[in-house]
């Protein structure tokens, strides 16, 4: 009796990956949270990406939103500070004690 071998299983070829692809997706997820980090982590997975000669549409875009949060969040944060600033030292020149001024009650301690 002759024996049949097993048949083997036939696989479909895995598709080429991009390379820099995932850091590019990393990259755009971090964007809205971590603008520097994420801007260096989209521009390294570009560059990956470029080297191989294939388009990477996650890393471009983690780029520019880095910059857009990174420039809104630096307007933001310097609106507070200047705020801040500004409420320090009209409380300054106050003296403590609950004032109106120009229709808004500021309470400095």
């Amino acid at each position: 009796m002759s024996e049949v071998p097993p048949a083997t299983p036939v696989y479909a070829a895995e598709p080429a990956s991009v390379p820099g692809k995932t850091l590019g997706i990393v990259a755009l997820i971090l964007s809205f949270f971590f603008q520097l980090i994420a801007l260096i982590l989209g521009i390294v997975a570009l560059s990956q990406s470029r080297k191989a000669g294939v388009k990477n549409t996650p890393a471009l875009v983690a780029i520019i939103l880095s910059i857009v949060f990174g420039i809104i969040w630096i307007v933001v944060v310097g609106g507070l500070v200047a705020g801040g600033a500004a409420l320090l030292s009209q409380c300054a020149d106050l003296g403590p004690g609950v004032h109106q001024v120009g229709g808004v009650t500021i309470t400095c301690s």
